[in-house]
């Protein structure tokens, strides 16, 4: 089964895609956990890259950044996971892209999407959780983090169009994708997570 995590900034979803992890572990399930962009060693150089605040790049090349991670995520972590029947739980996937990069950014859309689906040779995850969070308390969380990266410094209005995108795909997409509301606590935001697991895979 393949399961990834999604949403703006400040949303947890790394923190729910652990905690996911181990709740299915503790009934034996094999999981693997990984991420977009960083995934593999070559996806780790380009994470620095797209997050480096030092950095200028431009919207296209941030695109092909993105893709180039996908393509050895997708063939070196999850494929073999999956093939080995693993469950992967990735923290960020292909909705990544259509809401950043087509909302956030407004590349063309045919671009955006041809290069999504090239990237991840078609493969679309079983099961979608998209935390949502009010754009301003997302922000709020990451600020209190302490540094914070090219993306979580980007203006209000993009963070705002990342959300409206992921909201819209999620509505054309309501059998995979479900909306969490996070701005609850943490407990019961996994809880409402685990709820939507097939039967069999709950403990």
């Amino acid at each position: 089964m393949f399961i990834s995590f999604e949403g703006g900034e400040g949303c947890g979803k790394s923190t729910h895609a652990r905690m996911l992890k181990e709740y299915l572990e503790s009934s034996g399930k094999e999981v693997v956990l990984t991420r977009e962009p960083g995934g593999t060693q070559f996806g780790s150089t380009i994470r620095k890259m797209l997050l480096d605040n030092d950095l200028s790049i431009e919207m296209t090349t941030e695109m092909f950044l993105f893709c180039a991670d996908r393509v050895e995520h997708v063939e070196k972590v999850i494929r073999p996971a999956l093939s080995e029947g693993k469950i992967v739980i990735s923290d960020r996937y292909i909705d990544s892209t259509i809401a950043y990069q087509l909302g956030g950014r407004a590349l063309p859309e045919d671009l955006v999407r041809y290069l999504n689906w090239i990237s991840s040779k078609g493969l679309v995850p079983d099961l979608t959780f998209l935390l949502d969070i009010p754009v301003e308390e997302g922000l709020k969380r990451t600020a209190e983090r302490g540094k914070t990266n090219r993306f979580e410094n980007e203006i209000l209005a993009f963070h705002e169009r990342v959300r409206e995108k992921y909201l819209e795909i999620a509505g054309n997409n309501r059998q995979r994708i479900k909306v969490i509301d996070t701005f609850k606590g943490i407990e019961e935001t996994q809880k409402e997570i685990r709820g939507h697991l097939p039967a069999g895979r709950q403990v």
